[in-house]
């Protein structure tokens, strides 16, 4: 279902401030004409009611469509968000579509400053890595515009969303080292308010939980976003907390995570959420999923709402599966390279 809900009109606008609807479509259009404090009047009153107007809906008044797919991530330059977009052109390229991707770089001033940019534009759709937490903004910008939710669940909104099981993922990366022997498992992600961060933190929890093992808190190490960070933050691990194990929740923190073991040279077993290039190459045990589902399903969900399905808010989960390469089986006490 479109996120939907009443906004005020150009009649509103022309009631509140006292002119016909023809002086506020002047106005609102650049034309010529209209006296310089009528002008400020029809201002005050856009900007009073929070006015905006919707070209979608002129557009396809006169039965026009903008032909375009608005996709807003937060890294392009991240081989999991580019395998999304990936999808995505081409879900739309078959349709007749053409995309239009922006980062938003985890900034929700940034996310809202793009999708508002993205609705301007009139896109048929729009699909949305969210950032921000609160969502309630879309219900007045996005009027008759089918959105999608990708990666994460927006906030205080019901929408379509396309998730990983990221609970589920992690459980099982864990559940696998403290069958291998481990008893301290470091746990090294994203920020801790990030939603995904937050469900992997969930699901490494709920490991340990299930088997009897308490958490040492001094081995769950949010806040890593670049790889850089990550490595830091693992040799800090291995050479004062001494973990027997490590769960890295995305790729970035993997790459970081495996740069420090090297380093090191110290024979810790890991597991990363997220597969990666090369990660058969270097032995990288990880729990693996379909980057690009998102995508299609996200895509594939936009269409419906454009082709009429008016139904509930549907979420579709993305399944994941544990890829043993050899990092993951490291057992407690082994020696490098055995």
């Amino acid at each position: 279902m479109a996120l939907s809900a009443t906004r005020p009109t150009m009649r509103d606008v022309a009631q509140r401030a006292g002119v016909s609807l023809k002086t506020v479509s002047r106005v609102i259009n650049d034309e010529p004409g209209v006296a310089t404090d009528t002008a400020a009047k029809v201002g005050d009153a856009i900007a009073e009611l929070g006015f905006q107007r919707n070209d979608l809906a002129r557009s396809l008044r006169h039965g026009r469509s903008s032909m375009t797919l608005g996709l807003i991530i937060e890294d392009v330059a991240n081989p999991f968000y580019s395998a999304m977009a990936q999808a995505v052109e081409t879900a739309a390229r078959e349709r007749g579509l053409m995309l239009i991707t922006a980062s938003c770089e985890e900034d929700p001033a940034r996310e809202r400053e793009m999708v508002t940019a993205l609705l301007r534009r009139r896109v048929d759709a729009l699909l949305v890595v969210p950032a921000g937490p609160d969502h309630r903004w879309l219900k007045d910008a996005a009027v008759g515009t089918p959105v999608v939710f990708l990666d994460r669940p927006p906030g205080d909104v019901e929408a379509d969303t396309v998730l990983i099981d990221n609970v589920g993922g992690a459980r099982q990366a864990v559940e696998h080292l403290i069958a291998q022997g481990h008893e301290r498992i470091a746990y090294v992600s994203d920020a801790g308010n990030l939603w995904t961060a937050s469900e992997r933190l969930n699901g490494y929890r709920q490991a340990h939980e299930a088997a009897g093992l308490p958490i040492d808190d001094a081995l769950v190490r949010p806040g890593t976003h670049r790889a850089e960070e990550a490595e830091a933050v693992v040799a800090s691990l291995l050479a004062n907390e001494r973990p027997t194990a490590l769960f890295s929740a995305n790729n970035r923190n993997t790459v970081g995570a495996l740069r420090a073991l090297r380093a090191t040279g110290q024979a810790t077993a890991l597991v990363g959420f997220d597969d990666f290039e090369l990660a058969d190459l270097l032995g990288a045990t990880v729990v693996r999923f379909e980057p690009a589902a998102l995508g299609r399903h996200g895509s594939a969900l936009a269409f419906a709402r454009l082709d009429g399905d008016d139904g509930p808010p549907q979420r579709i989960v993305i399944p994941t599966e544990l890829v043993r390469r050899g990092s993951g089986e490291v057992r407690p006490g082994a020696e490098v390279g055995s």
